[in-house]
């Protein structure tokens, strides 16, 4: 009995021990618990948590990131939590360096890595404090290697799709160091052909896992070169002309001689990675091709399955057509106008060999990204065959300038001498759908091409058979402008062969009238023969006729004035020029013209005043800054320092002295 007792007791005693014990433990437990342990009444204390929008970030050398700090409340807390960030790596701050958070109303700092932070990876820790409670939160940071950020960029004729030839980012080229001491002739590009495409230009493109300034230029003789713009190296040259075949004869044309290859300039997407470029070539056979290519921007590889062969019909019972179709003969046509790219799309414009019947307007749409036709429009499709310049024709020359298109997708281009019907239908368009001569605007709804609304002069019959057309000029998309009633105007600007300056309002461009011109504004006889385009800047449009000065004529109140502001002291021989405007915002304006002489002449003036002449290639002593002969169709690229000009054999290249 004794001993069962014994038993019994030691027994009751260790429960008792262990339940002491056990109880200890959880108080144990339950003081170790840090934020949620009770308060002195047992009940939870207020905390919080802290987190970020990443728990990993880079940046690069030169650059900023932000990050967002956040705290939640737990148990109600209600405090004001200060957090501050440690272990950033040398050349990094933070800005503030110190928030103050209230939870659930996050904030930001920016951290910012100096152009001289050294590369790496690095844990930074944002600690936050309330009182005695402290919690952490980890970054996990990169710091990356400073890059050379892409700078100008010139992707199509004149700059960008309103064809102002403005280059309004030029830090270096100024009117006090564009002088004949300072600035001239810095190199020379040759190339296999004539260049009458205007080159064009990417910054800090990456050609074989090098960064590169890149200038490409596109030869008659069918040839496609990507230079570095700096030190003039070719990178890549491809030639477009297929096995067997050369490039096109003249057709007995002066226009486009002594070879037909690549005329208009061509146009980039740098997203995509593609320049895209219009090639003519003969075979052995005698037949012709136009071909449509979009090549690899850092190698000249083809791309997209490409090249193209362009071929179209159109419905049309007029001269040269068969069965009523319209058929395109890539033989009579040129690619002339340089090419737009607008909306995913690649728009082609087409003329023919000097007036070689029979030809007619031909207006194309092809899809960037397969190459693929996806509209046609032909402008003069039911011309009758008599008389000359109203049989068809109709063709877009514009002197080698480029399709204009607005930011809604429409297309401007001056048409050629060819039919129009002065018999209208209840809109007011041609009822044949023969628009020759005429200013037009043109829908790219829906994929379909289509005549949207377009001006023809009250004499447009009578201009197209004396061969005075609106054709031989191309179109400028000005800025808006307001008015003298306060209204908001959409303008555009074009002249040809008859001296006047057709100002169109864009939303209402004015159409036909037999009596007199239903227009915004027309400019009568300021000037000779547009054979060209004019350029842009500062509220001022500048032209340079055939045989004529080259003038400024400044826009007050939404108009033109009708005489020239300013005007320069010599007059540009056939075909006038075309000019292009280097400036840094609104200073600094430049007006850069080439006269088509023997030797060729590049001229700069002052945008403010023309009569000031900056420089000119003849004045280097010894024929220092000479190039070589004229060459009709080129305008200068302006940019990154440099000025480029196209020649009959190849590039000049003009920049500061060093």
């Amino acid at each position: 009995m004794l001993s069962v007792a014994v038993a019994t007791f030691n027994s009751s005693r260790l429960r008792k021990q262990l339940f002491v014990g056990f109880a200890c433990l959880v108080m144990l437990l339950f003081v170790a618990c840090g934020s949620s342990r009770s308060s002195e009444n047992g009940m939870p204390q207020p905390d919080f948590t802290l987190t970020l929008s990443s728990s990993s970030l880079s940046i690069t050398a030169g650059s900023t990131q932000n990050l967002t700090v956040n705290a939640t409340a737990i148990n109600g807390f209600t405090g004001t939590i200060t957090v501050s960030p440690s272990g950033l790596p040398a050349g990094v701050t933070a800005s503030p360096s110190t928030l103050s958070l209230s939870p659930g109303m996050p904030q930001s700092t920016t951290l910012t890595a100096a152009a001289t932070a050294a590369s790496g990876n690095a844990t930074v820790t944002l600690t936050g404090t309330s009182a005695s409670l402290s919690h952490t939160a980890s970054l996990a940071l990169t710091v990356k290697p400073a890059q050379s950020a892409p700078g100008v960029d010139a992707t199509t004729y004149h700059f960008d799709n309103a064809r102002d030839g403005l280059n309004a980012n030029e830090t270096t080229l100024t009117p006090s160091n564009v002088n004949s001491a300072t600035f001239g002739k810095i190199n020379f590009l040759a190339a296999d052909g004539k260049i009458d495409a205007e080159p064009l230009y990417l910054s800090q493109l990456t050609v074989n896992g090098s960064a590169h300034n890149v200038l490409y230029v596109a030869s008659e003789h069918d040839s496609v070169y990507a230079f570095d713009a700096d030190t003039g190296t070719v990178l890549w040259q491809i030639s477009l002309l297929q096995s067997g075949e050369t490039t096109s004869d003249d057709h007995g044309c002066g226009q486009i001689t002594p070879e037909i290859g690549i005329t208009s300039t061509l146009v980039i997407d740098r997203n995509l990675g593609a320049i895209f470029v219009v090639a003519m070539s003969k075979d052995g056979n005698g037949g012709y091709h136009q071909r449509l290519h979009a090549l690899n921007l850092a190698t000249g590889a083809e791309m997209e399955g490409g090249p193209t062969e362009i071929s179209a019909s159109y419905p049309g019972s007029g001269y040269g057509s068969h069965n009523g179709t319209q058929t395109f003969a890539p033989g009579q046509y040129a690619e002339r106008v340089g090419l737009l790219l607008m909306n995913g799309s690649i728009f082609l414009g087409w003329t023919s060999h000097c007036d070689i019947d029979p030809y007619t307007g031909w207006l194309m749409m092809y899809n960037e990204t397969t190459l693929q036709q996806t509209s046609v429009l032909n402008l003069t499709p039911n011309g009758p065959s008599t008389p000359h310049f109203n049989n068809g024709e109709g063709s877009i020359w514009m002197a080698g300038s480029g399709l204009a298109g607005d930011t809604q997708g429409n297309i401007y281009f001056l048409d050629a001498n060819g039919s129009f019907d002065t018999t209208l239908d209840g809109n007011g368009f041609p009822a044949q759908g023969d628009f020759g001569n005429a200013f037009m605007k043109v829908s790219t709804a829906n994929n379909k091409l289509t005549a949207a609304d377009y001006f023809s002069t009250f004499n447009t019959v009578s201009q197209s058979s004396s061969d005075l057309d609106l054709g031989s000029g191309g179109v400028l998309l000005l800025p808006d402008v307001t008015d003298s009633s306060g209204t908001t105007r959409h303008l555009a600007v074009g002249a040809g062969k008859d001296g006047n300056i057709y100002v169109v309002d864009r939303d209402n461009m004015g159409k036909f009238n037999a009596s007199s011109n239903n227009i915004y504004q027309q400019l009568t006889h300021v000037m000779s023969g547009e054979f060209g385009m004019p350029a842009y800047f500062n509220g001022t449009v500048y032209y340079g006729s055939i045989n004529s000065k080259l003038q400024a004529f400044t826009l007050q109140s939404g108009k033109l004035g009708v005489t020239p502001s300013s005007q320069t002291s010599i007059s540009f021989t056939y075909p006038g020029t075309t000019p292009g405007i280097s400036a840094n915002g609104t200073k600094n304006g430049i007006v850069w013209a080439i006269e088509n002489t023997s030797p060729a002449v590049l001229h700069a003036y002052d945008a403010t005043s023309l009569a000031t002449e900056l420089y000119n290639s003849n004045q280097a002593a010894n024929g220092r800054d000479q190039f070589g002969n004229g060459n009709k169709f080129i305008t200068p690229l302006i940019i990154n320092g440099k000025v480029f000009v196209g020649t009959p054999n190849g590039v000049a290249v003009f920049g500061l002295l060093h």
